[in-house]
C-alpha cells in the first residue's frame, strides 16, 4: 500500500472518529452552564421566590436505610446532598414532594453530575414506615434507588421521634395528630461537599431546573481543574 493511500485512510478515519465525538455531543442531554455559584445564587434570588440562601453546617444524622446499613453525614462528604421530609402514609404534598425529587434526579443523572450527588429522603414516620415500605416507595415516585437515592429511617434503637426532631433542626415541623396523620411544611434540602447546609428550597412551586442549576454551580465549584471534562477541541486535538 502507497504512502499516498495509507494517508487517505487515515484522514477517513479521522472524519469519523470526529463525526462520532460531534454526534456525541449533539445528542448529549443539555447540562446547566456552569457559571460560578454566586452568579447562579444571584440568578435565583433575581428568578426563584422559593429559593432561601443559607451558610450553616447541616444537622448531624446517624440513620439507616430499609437494608439496615448505617448512613450518617459524615459518610457523605464529598457528595452535594438534596435532602428532604416525608411519610410513606401521607395522603397529600408528601407524594407530590417525592415525585418532584424524582423529577429533579432523572435530570441530575443524565448529566456528569450523577456521581457527585446523593439524594436522600428521610421518613418521619418510622414506626408505620417499615423496611417494605421503605424499599417500595421510590419507584412509584420515579426515585431511582439503584444509583444515588435511599430512602432513610430512625432503626429500632432509637426513638421513635427520632426524624421529626431532625426535621426540626432544619426549621420545619411534623406534627402527628389524634388520628396518625401529620401537619408540616414542605422544604427540599442542600447540603454542599463538606456537610455544609447552603439552601432550601420551599414548597412545591419552586422550578426543578433552578434546583439543578444550583447543585451544577455546587459541583462546578468544588472540581478540582485537571477533573474538568475536555472540551470538544481538546478531543479532537487528541486525535492526531
Amino acid at each position: 500500500m502507497s504512502a499516498k493511500e495509507d494517508a487517505m485512510k487515515s484522514l477517513i478515519r479521522l472524519f469519523a472518529a470526529t463525526a462520532a465525538v460531534v454526534a456525541v455531543v449533539a445528542l448529549a442531554p443539555p447540562i446547566a452552564s456552569a457559571h460560578s455559584l454566586k452568579d447562579v445564587q444571584q440568578d435565583l434570588f433575581d428568578t426563584e421566590k422559593y429559593f432561601e440562601s443559607r451558610n450553616e453546617p447541616a444537622p448531624e444524622f446517624a440513620l439507616q436505610d430499609a437494608d439496615g446499613n448505617p448512613v450518617d453525614l459524615e459518610g457523605l462528604q464529598g457528595k452535594v446532598v438534596v435532602l428532604h421530609f416525608i411519610y410513606a402514609g401521607c395522603p397529600d404534598v408528601c407524594p407530590l414532594h417525592a415525585d418532584r425529587i424524582g423529577e429533579i434526579q432523572e435530570m441530575v443523572n443524565e448529566t456528569p453530575m450523577k456521581d457527585r450527588m446523593q439524594f436522600i429522603t428521610i421518613t418521619t414516620d418510622p414506626e408505620r414506615d417499615t423496611p417494605e415500605v421503605l424499599e417500595g416507595y421510590g419507584p412509584v415516585h420515579g426515585l431511582d434507588p439503584s444509583t444515588n437515592w435511599v430512602f432513610l429511617t430512625s432503626g429500632p434503637d432509637k426513638p421513635e421521634d427520632t426524624t421529626r426532631k431532625l426535621a426540626e433542626k432544619f426549621g420545619h415541623k411534623f406534627i402527628v395528630t389524634e388520628d396518625g396523620f401529620q401537619t408540616h411544611s414542605v422544604v427540599t434540602h442542600i447540603i454542599d461537599q463538606n456537610g455544609q447546609w447552603v439552601a432550601n428550597f420551599h414548597g412545591l412551586g419552586f422550578e426543578p431546573t433552578n434546583l439543578v442549576l444550583f447543585i451544577n454551580g455546587l459541583t462546578n465549584a468544588n472540581v478540582p481543574h485537571h477533573e474538568e471534562p475536555a472540551s470538544l477541541w481538546d478531543r479532537l486535538r487528541s486525535l492526531f
